[in-house]
């Protein structure tokens, strides 16, 4: 058992049987009343997130979660094939788990897999990686004030929005998190 001292950024807590990350977490200490710890939790699994109170000095369940570095080998029909770069061994993760990290996965990339008692979490991926297009259509300047989009297939097969004059064969940098286009990469 740990205190509401213990919270930072990054723990997981263990809250009736389900594990949550802590996003954000504020000691507040009002100039009436008891102190408190205001938290943003996200849950491990579904990825839901709550706000939670806990009175200052409150006892709370902390589980220790094992992130460690593996390389991304293929994906096996339903599941993503990983190694661990320190062992060599190789573990399956279910495509539930790996969820929107596979559209932006290519072969021997380096992720961050979260284990807890050995079973996967999730799947963290750098902030942006390089990909390059495989499709798009021309793009034709029209009469437009501003700067115009047009989808484009990256060599994953997800499907991003880029600027009208990048072709096919570019390389671009793309956001994880969000999927956004944030530039071409000049090699």
């Amino acid at each position: 058992m740990a205190s509401t001292a213990d919270i930072k950024n990054g723990v997981v807590l263990k809250i009736d049987g389900q594990l949550w990350t802590v996003i954000e977490f504020q000691h507040v200490k009002p100039g009436k009343g008891g102190a408190f710890v205001r938290t943003k939790l996200k849950n491990v699994v579904s990825g839901k997130t709550v706000d939670r109170t806990y009175n200052a000095g409150a006892k709370i369940e902390t589980e220790n979660v094992d992130r460690r570095d593996f390389s991304y080998l293929y994906a096996d029909g339903d599941s993503y094939v990983f190694m661990d770069v320190s062992d060599y061994d190789q573990l399956s993760v279910s495509a539930t788990v790996v969820g929107d990290a596979a559209n932006f996965m290519l072969e021997n990339q380096s992720v961050t897999v979260a284990l807890h008692d050995g079973n996967p979490l999730y799947v963290e991926l750098p902030a942006s990686v390089v990909l390059e297009i495989t499709y798009t259509e021309p793009g034709l300047q029209g009469d437009r004030s501003t700067g115009g989009t047009k989808p484009a297939t990256v060599e994953t097969g997800y499907q991003i929005q880029v600027p009208l004059f990048l072709e096919q064969g570019t390389k671009v940098k793309v956001d994880t998190r969000t999927g956004d286009y944030l530039g071409r990469v000049n090699e």
